[in-house]
């Protein structure tokens, strides 16, 4: 029997694992817990046939061929981990976060799931579970795939059971049918039933998978930080899902303005995972001056130039939009250049529709010239001020 697995797992206890597996000569893993146990019991299910290293196959050197199998008596619905083929580790050295995908090989093979097991979870740990399910519907949802009528309400019904029975269980833990509700819930989730034939786009969870990693938050609690925060910024460049989204999910009303739709539906969201106990602000996380910087930087150099498939993100296109609107707020707060208020309300729109193009490369550099023009004539301002 192995122990001690942490929350945001991580490969020392891998390792520890495979050298027990090996000595032992087990050809099967029982993985007793939430994520975090099954993901480390897959990890070492690949690691114990393999002669390299493990970590190969989460760095893309090598594919999965074959692996001890993988049954769960699941504790903690959250995951979908016992209906999914994929995995999650941390390499110590380095705070490297990332995810396998071994769907025929590393699925389990048979999942236990009582739902009296859950009752006395945590309200917290009940509540990240929720966040974390929800979101893994969301990453699959959240498409460019057109005419997915059937997926979309799956997901959409899905994410509305869930809704419904966690107000339930945080009520009344011993709740047996909303528990096992929920349970069910989060392995719909994640075992490729939602979002059948979509394009899928995973951003959210790669940008909270750089935050536990660096600050060992739980990981649905990063997830209730960052999906709406991501949501937000969705609607300045891909709203009409977002709006949907509002409209079926948290029952707004239509309106021509999507973008005023998709942000009351964020807002709706922001409020459940409030009212469950989770966070919805890094200062809520725990976190009060996160390094963007630094979380940016290790992201691409983890996932590559382009991150996510709903909007691809690029840390180019985020520094120049963080550049354009920090110039922006020193022009306005200051009133240099001696632009009326009238014309600079007229330029921010004019940078508002460069910075929803910053995927394009003219506009990229449009943007930056715009940014250097503004520094230039913001120093020459200030050296007539100290004249």
């Amino acid at each position: 029997m192995l122990g001690g697995v942490q929350p945001n797992p991580i490969d020392t206890k891998v390792y520890e694992g495979i050298d027990l597996c090996r000595k032992e000569s087990v050809d099967m893993m029982l993985a007793v817990g939430g994520g975090s146990v099954i993901d480390t019991a897959k990890a070492i299910a690949a690691g114990v046939p393999y002669d390299g290293d493990f970590w190969d196959f989460y760095i893309g050197k090598a594919v999965v061929a074959e692996a001890l199998k993988v049954a769960v008596v699941l504790t903690i619905p959250a995951a979908g981990s016992e209906g999914s083929g994929n995995t999650v580790i941390t390499k110590v050295d380095g705070l490297q976060k990332l995810s396998l995908r071994a769907p025929s090989v590393l699925r389990p093979v048979f999942a236990v799931m009582n739902p009296e097991l859950t009752y006395t979870l945590p309200p917290f740990q009940t509540a990240c579970g929720i966040a974390d399910m929800m979101a893994h519907i969301m990453e699959r949802y959240f498409t460019n795939t057109k005419d997915v009528e059937i997926g979309d309400r799956l997901c959409e019904g899905t994410l509305l059971a869930i809704i419904k029975e966690a107000t339930t269980v945080m009520k009344d833990p011993e709740n047996y049918g909303a528990r096992a509700n929920l349970m069910w819930c989060g392995t719909i989730a994640h075992n490729g039933t939602c979002g059948v034939g979509c394009e899928e786009d995973w951003a959210s969870h790669f940008l909270e998978h750089e935050i536990s990693a660096i600050y060992n938050v739980t990981h649905g609690a990063g997830l209730s930080v960052i999906f709406p925060a991501w949501m937000t910024w969705m609607t300045e460049h891909n709203v009409d899902k977002i709006a949907q989204y509002a409209i079926r999910v948290w029952g707004v009303a239509d309106s021509a303005d999507k973008k005023a739709v998709a942000l009351e539906g964020i807002s709706r969201l922001k409020t459940f995972f409030t009212s469950i106990g989770l966070p919805v602000t890094f200062k809520e996380l725990g976190i009060e001056n996160p390094d963007i910087d630094r979380l940016a930087d290790s992201l691409h150099r983890n996932k590559g130039e382009l991150v996510g498939n709903y909007v691809k993100l690029t840390k180019k296109g985020c520094d120049i939009e963080r550049g354009l609107k920090t110039n922006m707020k020193r022009m306005q707060d200051r009133a240099l250049v001696g632009l009326s208020q009238e014309e600079l309300d007229n330029l921010e729109k004019s940078l508002c529709v460069i910075a929803e193009n910053l995927r394009k490369e003219e506009d990229m550099l449009a943007a930056e010239r715009i940014i250097q023009d503004i520094k230039e004539r913001t120093k020459e301002e200030e050296k007539e001020e100290k004249d």
